[in-house]
């Protein structure tokens, strides 16, 4: 007789050391949420991925315009990698490569000053109070984020939030508000997978009473500001109510076993000063998390913008110091190459984890883990400090109806490119060519992930282009 899993006491879980670890996710155990209309049971994730500081744009009759490009060479499925993009090769049909795509508000905005918008397209402007709006990752979270343990994942390479127009996380929740990233891929490991506090419950039920005292008292309150102050008290209100929400989260998963996983890989923490095994960490604990079915949403930014950070020392994968200086040493003689070797290793790691995805079977439903997690990586410079034209490679979602294996290249025959050998930056310099709208992507990319929208930052209609 075949067993029945949803029978299973899924408080059982192994015992040690203060630790609790659970039984793995099984087929016959995932959620109901989690089906399809159609009764698959085939979860819908996201992770998006930043690198910062552009990428290889050499002019076409520079030498190293052949070899370090980071776009290919040609456009549809007629295209040719370069040495900066040919490790995408073993997973072109899984891939595509886009160029042409920026965000309208951001196409003036220095280099240093742009990854605060790549997932929120939102107009930020220096001369007024700093302002943001919710990001993409944020906006499928608020989704789906209450059929998992946690709504999202948050990573950074630098951790923390960083300073406006300087963000060290790539997420924004509702009211624009940086949401903290993590770095450490140990801390990330006990958080998603080791239970260390026996006491919770008890703990969860007096921050709710906490909460709702609060949310009384706040109501009172508010009746009796004048209306400058209440835009800001708001703010507050909506905090409280995050805190609540995130409350009444952990108190319906507080009994719920952890997913079991080989915990001595991360005994001991692993730190950028290791950076390519820093980087595979990372990217572990994303492929981790969405096996685990723990979290469907994941980002991680895996450097700041203008050369600040720990993250700036990942050029030492490939045997440079810095990588922001390699942007800036491209007016010399085998800079393009430079920066293409450390491009590429970003590359790398990257096709290292589809790969990971695409060779693993769906946990709980058809096709492999790729064919089910939508994964966009990019960067929102392009040449030199240029905030245009963004480097784009969107992966998997087979499951979805997303097309693969093609160079949608919308960015016309001679994008803005070459050395900044000083004088007027790129971004600076008059816009000859109008990049098409990459919240259409957004707005795609949701719709496909099973969202009813047409527009996302205000900005209206998809992008059929990417589908089969």
């Amino acid at each position: 007789m075949a067993n029945n899993f949803h029978r299973l006491d899924r408080r059982r879980f192994l015992r040690g050391a203060g630790t609790a670890l659970a039984l793995p996710l099984l087929s016959s155990s995932l959620p109901l949420s989690a089906a399809t209309p159609d009764g698959e049971s085939n979860p819908k994730r996201l992770a998006c991925i930043y690198f910062p500081d552009g990428v290889p744009m050499p002019l076409r009759e520079d030498p190293a315009y052949e070899d370090w490009s980071w776009f290919p060479h040609g456009g549809g499925t007629e295209f040719k990698f370069t040495k900066c993009t040919d490790v995408f090769e073993p997973v072109i049909q899984d891939v595509t490569i886009l160029s042409g795509f920026s965000h309208p508000h951001a196409r003036r905005v220095h280099g240093h000053r742009n990854a605060d918008q790549f997932l929120t397209a939102a107009k930020i402007r220096r001369d007024v109070t700093y302002k943001n709006s919710i990001s993409l990752d944020q906006v499928y979270a608020e989704q789906i984020g209450d059929q998992t343990r946690f709504a999202s994942l948050v990573m950074s390479t630098d951790g923390g939030i960083g300073t406006p127009c300087a963000a060290q996380t790539l997420s924004f929740n509702r009211m624009g508000r940086p949401i903290p990233a993590e770095q450490s891929p140990k801390r990330i490991f006990d958080m998603l997978f080791v239970k260390k506090d026996a006491d919770a419950a008890r703990r969860l039920a007096m921050s709710q009473s906490a909460l709702d005292e609060m949310l009384a008292d706040a109501k009172d309150l508010r009746g009796t500001l004048p209306a400058e102050d209440k835009e800001r008290f708001d703010e507050y209100l909506n905090s409280v109510r995050e805190a609540e929400v995130r409350v009444q989260k952990a108190k319906e998963w507080v009994h719920k076993p952890f997913p079991v996983v080989d915990q001595a890989l991360f005994e001991d923490d692993i730190s950028p000063e290791s950076p390519r095994l820093y980087l595979q960490s990372m990217f572990d604990m994303i492929y981790l998390a969405f096996k685990t079915d723990s979290t469907r949403v994941a980002t991680y930014q895996i450097g700041r913008e203008n050369g600040a950070g720990v993250s700036d020392r990942l050029a030492r994968a490939v045997g440079f110091n810095l990588a922001h200086k390699l942007t800036h040493d491209t007016k010399f003689p085998g800079g393009w190459e430079n920066l293409g070797k450390y491009c590429r290793f970003l590359n790398e790691e990257f096709v290292r984890f589809a790969t990971r995805l695409k060779e693993t079977p769906e946990p709980a439903g058809t096709g492999t883990m790729l064919d089910n997690s939508l994964l966009l990586f990019g960067s929102a410079s392009s040449a030199f400090h240029l905030s245009r034209n963004y480097p784009l490679v969107l992966a998997g979602g087979k499951n979805m109806g997303f097309k693969h294996g093609r160079y949608l290249n919308y960015a016309g025959a001679n994008p803005m490119s070459g050395a900044w050998k000083g004088g007027i930056e790129p971004y600076q310099k008059e816009i000859t060519h109008d990049d098409q709208r990459l919240t259409r992507v957004f707005v795609t990319m949701l719709q496909q992930l099973g969202m009813e929208t047409e527009s996302f930052a205000g900005a209206t209609g998809n992008f059929p282009e990417l589908l089969s």
